[in-house]
């Protein structure tokens, strides 16, 4: 395990290095538009951050992450951020474009939820590629399934279990209503199989050590698109358009995308960034 894990970081490390080395013309820039500041929700903080020298030895530009967390269409409307990346099915993002503050979303690339379980797999579901046959092996078992209350993954639930042909539920089908983070810790005491995104899972893993783990995370329907939007200046008279213009730019590159597609975390490895930037419609 160690060994493929020092190979997928290599790889990683690899295409980043790939993607320093190609050659684009330094952009000539004003002080004033030198950096380019990023506000996210705080899921792709950790495959954005190592882009960021890549972007500035490329460009002649800085760019920096000024704001992560659930609401960046607030930092932007103020007139701190001049890009925001966020989900696309997002709350934020249709106010802040309809009423003006940014330009249209761009596709850059896709973050990934799991069916999370813990080690001893009960249901046998590890490593399925069809995530409604995971749940339909729950069901069977009577495996203990617990559900994370959030508006997105109850609605990604019902399609699987709508798709598994499980309509009655028994003892083994637990709502507490907690959400993300809370859900998973009461996954953890129940040896509860749950569904919730891989990067604030990790994360909360390293914090704090529990017997789950992300076993079914192959299935497509699992991949939730992340968009990029420019501020716009005509709103916000101190949005720097080019440079988030730019950035965006990078970001929908082949090499960035690749480096996309190549990332991986050192405790988990598989592939659960996925590039997005085919989606836009300027590259049909």
């Amino acid at each position: 395990m160690r060994r493929l894990l020092r190979q997928s970081t290599l790889t990683f490390l690899a295409v980043v290095a790939l993607l320093s080395a190609t050659a684009i013309k330094p952009a000539t820039v004003t002080p004033q538009s030198a950096t380019v500041r990023l506000a996210m929700v705080n899921v792709p903080d950790d495959v954005i951050r190592p882009l960021l020298p890549t972007f500035e030895k490329q460009g002649g530009r800085r760019a920096e992450i000024v704001y992560t967390g659930n609401d960046p269409f607030a930092v932007a409307r103020e007139g701190k951020a001049d890009l925001v990346i966020s989900h696309y099915g997002h709350q934020g993002v249709e106010p802040f474009v309809t009423q003006g503050f940014g330009l249209w979303p761009h596709p850059v690339f896709a973050n990934q939820m799991a069916l999370i379980g813990p080690s001893s797999d009960p249901a046998k579901v590890r490593g399925l590629t069809d995530a409604a046959e995971a749940l339909r092996r729950i069901a069977a078992s009577k495996s203990t399934f617990l559900v994370n209350d959030s508006e997105g993954a109850k609605y990604l639930e019902e399609i699987l279990w709508t798709t598994a042909g499980v309509r009655e539920k028994g003892g083994w089908y637990l709502n507490s209503k907690l959400q993300g983070p809370q859900a998973a810790r009461e996954a953890a005491q129940k040896g509860a199989y749950v569904i919730w995104g891989v990067p604030p899972f990790l994360r909360l893993k390293r914090q704090a050590p529990m017997d789950l783990e992300p076993l079914v995370t192959a299935d497509a329907i699992f991949q939730r698109i992340m968009v990029a939007i420019i501020v716009n200046p005509a709103k916000v008279s101190s949005a720097n358009a080019d440079g988030a213009r730019t950035f965006q730019d990078f970001l929908i590159a082949p090499a960035t995308q690749a480096a996309v597609r190549a990332f991986r975390y050192p405790d988990l490895d598989q592939q659960v960034w996925w590039p997005a930037g085919r989606h836009n419609s300027a590259r049909e």
